[in-house]
């Protein structure tokens, strides 16, 4: 179960491929105990972990709303440490002492959204003012590090910084960063020479991967574990997959409810499936979805289909603009990582023995390194 809770829409900086439209908008007590409310009672029917993400915005402009917040969560009647998890996804230009000590004393996990080196950071992640970010940043990422340990890393990849990607992963290595997240930027437009790259990058990455493991200082590099995971498992499993609506809800300031927290836009748009306080319309799929069949021809006809992120209807519509039709890049982005992935296992595995059990679970490294 993932929940996705928007304590504001206001940010600091302006990164040019944000998917959320800034604005002054903030998360009432009202609203949040409603919300909360909403969550716990959406999640009894599942017997899962229920994940709470505080998000933005930058959410920790609004830091003392998401302590109070968070306080709501833990007291709510229904709250089990054991089967709730707490994170918050920061821009990383705002953190202090309070902020640190906070969130290690109440066990969230701490989120860093930085693209790489300065030369990356900068082109697209900049202050309203158009002052660069990186600096700071940086300085974040080796604070937090220092006082809550390995924290993870999420870098947006576009076109144009693609080939960066390799020295984007040397530069968090080199500031202790051991969980990193690559993620595309989806609402992009990849042409064909974009993806023409995405073998010879996708095998730059794996090579990394590779050293580093051999060097017993793994990392986890989400692109590959998270494919090891897949393979081992002989494919996604129901819980892996996009449960939009079902069991994934983003909660705008508010409380209008959205599918993801990818699908929000200005908070207004057509693509709101609800509110916290009136329910959820159950026709809400109907929106979106390509007339015929369910995706794309190919991919019912794909070997690797169950490998495959096809399912992902946030990334879909991002890319195609239907929940449930897959692009073209999607698909070969998909079909690359597999292959570099799968070359990733065979070498470790045939040089140091069986290394990656703790993937059959899906674990991968996160949980480890």
């Amino acid at each position: 179960m993932k929940f996705s809770l928007f304590v504001t829409q206001q940010c600091n900086l302006r990164c040019s491929y944000c998917y959320i439209q800034k604005q002054s908008k903030t998360m009432s007590d009202r609203t949040a105990k409603q919300a909360i409310d909403f969550i716990f009672k959406r999640s009894k029917r599942f017997n899962e972990t229920i994940n709470i993400g505080w998000f933005g915005g930058e959410p920790l402009l609004e830091f003392g709303r998401m302590k109070k917040f968070t306080q709501m969560v833990t007291e709510h009647p229904q709250y089990s440490a054991d089967k709730v998890v707490i994170s918050v996804v920061s821009n990383g230009t705002i953190f202090t002492e309070e902020i640190g000590q906070f969130l290690k004393e109440s066990g969230i996990i701490f989120g860093i959204s930085c693209d790489g080196p300065p030369d990356v950071q900068n082109k697209f992640r900049k202050f309203r003012n158009g002052r660069p970010s990186s600096k700071r940043v940086e300085r974040t990422i080796l604070r937090a590090h220092e006082m809550l340990g390995n924290s993870m890393i999420n870098a947006v990849y576009t076109p144009s910084t693609l080939k960066n990607l390799p020295d984007t992963i040397h530069y968090f290595s080199r500031l202790g960063v051991r969980q990193i997240y690559l993620s595309p930027d989806y609402s992009a437009y990849w042409d064909e020479e974009a993806v023409f790259q995405l073998p010879k990058i996708y095998d730059a990455i794996g090579d990394l991967y590779i050293s580093y493991y051999k060097k017993g200082d793994p990392h986890y590099i989400s692109l590959i574990d998270n494919k090891i995971s897949v393979i081992l498992r002989d494919g996604y499993d129901r819980k892996d997959r996009c449960r939009m609506g079902i069991a994934e809800f983003a909660i705008t300031p508010e409380g209008n409810v959205y599918p993801c927290e990818r699908l929000v836009g200005d908070g207004n748009n057509n693509r709101r499936i609800g509110n916290v306080f009136t329910g959820i319309d159950p026709e809400f799929m109907l929106c979106h979805c390509a007339k015929g069949q369910a995706i794309n021809k190919e991919c019912l006809e794909c070997g690797v289909k169950q490998y495959c992120m096809n399912w992902c209807g946030c990334s879909n519509y991002m890319t195609s603009g239907y929940y449930n039709r897959v692009s073209s890049f999607l698909c070969h982005s998909e079909k690359t990582i597999l292959q570099t992935a799968f070359r990733v296992f065979r070498v470790l595995e045939k040089e140091l023995g069986p290394v990656f059990y703790e993937h059959l679970v899906g674990k991968a490294l996160s949980e480890t390194v």
